[in-house]
């Protein structure tokens, strides 16, 4: 069996034999109250997808990095995440990721090396500002920021030329960068529950040539 399916079982703690399991290719530890990960999860060298959603997690080993198969899924949502480590970086195959529901204040650099990445989800938490090299992320589809603390975004957004969705709801946005105009893929932009925000007039230009604005 390649497939280890551990959701809601009421670990606590992940047992030592989940780190022998080497020819896993899919791992769910989900809604167990884990609290730590150990660095034996470098073993599980063939992991595609990884679920650590729903638990307590406040750091991730450095060993997540190791994982240079990981290219579906990794969910590590509903944690208490405030940054990870830089050995995120490694995992160039990457093509989901989903940060939503933690203590994030920033998006962690490491994040923006994950060129591969299509969705990347970090709704629900406490971002001020996106990094300019937000912009490596050029084969991203969908970027969902949902119910944070952005009041605008670097120009740098104009060079995601693969994005589709971009969901800024929620968000104390006072200004957008004219960069959305060059967005040649973007399907729709949400813009819902951002009072403070003055929409631009060149919104009319993204509308026109077919693209859902919701405001």
């Amino acid at each position: 069996m390649t497939d280890l399916n551990l959701w809601k079982r009421q670990l606590g703690a992940v047992p030592d034999e989940v780190w022998e399991r080497t020819e896993l290719e899919t791992l769910v530890l989900a809604d167990n109250g884990l609290v730590e990960i150990s660095p034996e999860l470098a073993r599980l060298q063939r992991l595609r997808m990884l679920d650590l959603g729903h638990n307590a997690l406040a750091r991730l080993p450095d060993a997540i990095g190791e994982l240079v198969n990981l290219t579906d899924f990794l969910y590590l949502h509903d944690n208490r995440l405030s940054e990870l480590p830089a050995s995120i970086a490694k995992l160039t195959g990457l093509r989901y990721l989903n940060l939503s529901n933690n203590l994030f204040t920033a998006l962690p650099d490491a994040v923006c090396e994950l060129a591969a990445l299509v969705e990347l989800r970090a709704l629900d938490n406490q971002l001020s500002a996106l990094p300019d090299r937000i912009g490596r992320l050029t084969r991203l589809r969908e970027l969902h920021l949902r119910n944070n603390a952005l009041a605008t975004l670097p120009a740098s957004i104009g060079e995601l030329t693969a994005l589709r969705q971009l969901d800024l709801r929620g968000n104390p946005l006072r200004t957008l960068p004219a960069a959305l105009l060059e967005l040649p893929a973007l399907e729709k932009l949400d813009l819902r529950w951002t009072p403070a925000l003055e929409p631009p007039a060149w919104l009319a230009q993204l509308e026109a040539r077919g693209a859902l604005v919701y405001r």
